[in-house]
């Protein structure tokens, strides 16, 4: 199912805002790593906010999840202070963990391993 225009802007405002949240709340820095949002996608009654954090560095991610989860009321409260004039009813947000990333670094080391026996393979022939 595509997004709407609607949810496309929803979602835009949100993203916005929340990282300048993140930013004041002391939140895009946890422990050392850094923490930033990568995407938001909004239900199309724009009643659920979806936020998929991106967790860089960070070595106890299940850690960092469960501070932002413990401030998920101020979030809420300061988002609300900042879009109620552009939304009727705020969200339910709901953090998910984005490992997009990780999947990138996983797929970079395979194709190594592969480059690396390609190369030995080709010496030794």
């Amino acid at each position: 199912m595509t997004e709407g225009k609607r949810q496309r802007q929803v979602a835009g405002v949100i993203q916005e805002e929340m990282n300048d949240i993140f930013r004041r709340l002391g939140l895009n820095m946890i422990n050392g790593g850094m923490v930033s949002i990568s995407s938001v996608k909004v239900t199309p009654d724009l009643l659920e906010a979806r936020i998929y954090l991106s967790l860089f560095k960070i070595e106890d991610q299940e850690a960092a999840m469960k501070k932002i989860e413990a401030k998920a009321w101020e979030i809420k409260k300061e988002l609300s202070e900042r879009v109620k004039h552009q939304l009727r009813r705020i969200p339910v947000l709901h953090y998910f963990k984005d490992d997009t990333l990780d999947q990138v670094f996983k797929m970079e080391e395979i194709f190594k391993q592969i480059n690396e026996e390609k190369n030995t393979q080709d010496s030794t022939e």
